[in-house]
């Protein structure tokens, strides 16, 4: 078996434990990740990169059994007793310190730190019996989309066999679009920037430096601004692009919240 063996998805993960609650709105991204949990082969370990967590440099949970960070606000109290005990795993938490050090990237291990909703949420959805184990990757607060592709492009340096590479974020992130009537012009700046998203990840014509340039200056895209007033939810998607090296193999598409958002998947082979 290749030993650079890797599934990578970057998932819309939707509004705080809402996912959980059975909220109408969240049906279909709920539909979407039981559906890749289904037809995805059932990974060793999972490593994910949470737009909820930021540190001034990548860092990772190191600890055996973290617990969960319930970093959510006003919900009914059944929020904060979810639990998903999935164990970490160290081993892995150690090889990512490594590929990133050895790439020049500085990181930090942290043994104390838990999972956070970005990470417990869609994986309750996808592997309820929490029995594969995870390791969680922080994003830089510096929110530099091309030092984040770097970090993903120094990723493809795990020994990693049957690995899946999570980025839980959201392909749209304006809390109070969200919330605001939907009007037929916040319909069209959605669409037009999810069309956006999806050509850049997706069109196979485009050449790897050309996805990279339009992912860095991300800003540039149709109402980006709008989508991601702050770019935290977007960026687990750079750190997937940037592992997989390559345009993705499946693209689904779910409304969630009334907008639009998009998932990506790579099969497999790294570069």
């Amino acid at each position: 078996m290749n030993r650079k063996s890797a599934d990578i998805l970057f998932l819309s993960h939707g509004g705080g434990p809402m996912p959980l609650l059975g909220d109408p709105g969240h049906r279909e991204m709920v539909d979407s990740l039981e559906m890749f949990a289904r037809r995805l082969r059932k990974p060793s370990a999972i490593l994910l990169i949470s737009a909820h967590w930021e540190a001034p440099v990548p860092t990772i949970t190191a600890g055996a059994n973290p617990g969960l960070i319930y970093d959510y606000y006003g919900f009914p109290p059944e929020s904060y007793e979810i639990q998903y005990p999935c164990p970490g795993d160290p081993a892995l938490a150690q090889q990512v310190f490594r590929v990133l050090s050895e790439a020049g990237i500085s990181a930090q291990l942290d043994e104390r730190r838990g999972f956070d909703h970005g990470m417990f949420v869609p994986l309750k959805l996808m592997y309820p019996d929490a029995d594969i184990p995870c390791v969680q990757l922080s994003l830089m607060s510096d929110l530099n989309a091309e030092a984040h592709l770097a970090v993903g492009r120094a990723l493809r340096g795990l020994d990693c066999d049957n690995l899946l590479v999570i980025g839980s974020g959201f392909s749209f992130h304006n809390m109070q679009a969200f919330f605001a009537p939907d009007t037929p012009q916040i319909r069209a700046r959605n669409q037009a920037f999810e069309d956006w998203l999806l050509d850049t990840c997706a069109n196979p014509a485009l050449d790897e430096a050309e996805r990279s340039r339009r992912l860095i200056h991300w800003q540039d895209a149709p109402h980006a601004r709008f989508c991601h007033p702050r770019e935290e939810h977007l960026l687990p998607l750079h750190l997937c692009y940037g592992m997989a090296g390559r345009a993705c193999d499946e693209h689904q598409s779910a409304t969630i919240l009334n907008k639009k958002s998009g998932m990506f998947y790579w099969s497999h082979q790294l570069p």
